[in-house]
C-alpha cells in the first residue's frame, strides 16, 4: 500500500467511523509517526515521502460539532454550501475517502434526505473544482450499519450487540437503522455527478456484523453508574468497530479499488 502511494497525499474525512477506517489503514502499516493538530490527524511515512491523513469534520459542512474533542452538542446546527471552511485543508490531496451519516441521523431539525443531499452535491462540487480526475482519486464511504436492536435479527427483545459473537447468517438481512432512503440519495446523487466519485459500499456486508463492534470494551468518556454497570447493554456501543476487525476489509476493497479500478 505504501509502496503504491509513495510520493503522495492520501486523506480521510468524516466523522469517527472513518477514524476508524484512518486507524485501521496506519495501523496495517508499521508506525512511523503521527501528529494531531486540531482537526487533522497526519500519519508520516518518511521512507516512502507519503502521508496518510484524517481529518474531523462529521457533516462535511461547517457546523457546531465541528471541534474534533469538544463535539457533543444536543442541537446540531449545519451551515449550507459551507463545504470550504473544511476543504482547504484538503487541497492537494491525492486520493481523499469522504464518509457522513450518522451525524445527520440524530440532532437535527430538518427535512433528513432533503439536508442529505445538500451535502452531497456540496462535496461533488468540491471535488469537480479542486480535484483533477486525471491525477486524484475521490471515494465515498456508504452509511455504516448499527446493531441496537437485536429484534432485527431475531434476538432478545431488548437486548442489543452486546455479547454477540457470531455474524448474522441471512443472505438478505438489512438493519432498521440502515436508511435505505440514504442509499438512494447517494445513487441519485452521484449519477449526476461531473466528477468520478468512487463508491466504497460497505453497507451490506457489514451489516451482518453484529458481532464486530466495540461494545463494553471501550474508553468511556464519563464513569459508568452502578446501574449501567449491573446492565451492560445499556451502555454497549453497537456504533463503532473493534480493531483489528471489520475496517480492515473495508481497506482492502479500498486498495482494491484504488490501484486496479
Amino acid at each position: 500500500m505504501l509502496e503504491s502511494l509513495r510520493g503522495k497525499r492520501m486523506m480521510y474525512v468524516g466523522d469517527s467511523l472513518n477514524r476508524g477506517q484512518y486507524v485501521s489503514m496506519v495501523c496495517l502499516e508499521s508506525a512511523k509517526s503521527m501528529e494531531t493538530t486540531g482537526s487533522l490527524t497526519v500519519f508520516t511515512a518518511a521512507d516512502y515521502n507519503a502521508t496518510i491523513e484524517f481529518y474531523w469534520a462529521p457533516f462535511l459542512l461547517e457546523s457546531n460539532s465541528d471541534d474534533a474533542v469538544i463535539h457533543r452538542v444536543s442541537d446540531r446546527i449545519v451551515r449550507r454550501g459551507s463545504i470550504n471552511k473544511h476543504g482547504r485543508h484538503w487541497k492537494g490531496a491525492d486520493v481523499v475517502v469522504f464518509n457522513t451519516y450518522l451525524w445527520w441521523m440524530t440532532g437535527l431539525k430538518m427535512k433528513i434526505l432533503d439536508a442529505y443531499r445538500m451535502a452531497m452535491r456540496s462535496m461533488m462540487r468540491w471535488a469537480r473544482k479542486n480535484m483533477d480526475p486525471r491525477t486524484t482519486r475521490v471515494f465515498f464511504t456508504s452509511m455504516s450499519p448499527t446493531h441496537a436492536k437485536s429484534g432485527d435479527w431475531g434476538g432478545e427483545p431488548g437486548k442489543n450487540c452486546y455479547n454477540e459473537t457470531t455474524p448474522i447468517n441471512n443472505a438478505t438481512y438489512w438493519g432498521s437503522d440502515s436508511r435505505r432512503s440514504i442509499m438512494q440519495v447517494i445513487g441519485e446523487e452521484f449519477g449526476k455527478s461531473k466528477y468520478p466519485v468512487t463508491l466504497l459500499n460497505i453497507t451490506q456486508l457489514s451489516n451482518y456484523r453484529k458481532d464486530a463492534h466495540t461494545s463494553i470494551y471501550k474508553k468511556q468518556w464519563s464513569p459508568l453508574t452502578a446501574e449501567q454497570l449491573a446492565n451492560p447493554v445499556s451502555y454497549a456501543d453497537c456504533t463503532h468497530w473493534c480493531l483489528p476487525g471489520l475496517q480492515d476489509t473495508w481497506n482492502e476493497l479500498l486498495f482494491a479499488k484504488l490501484f486496479y479500478p
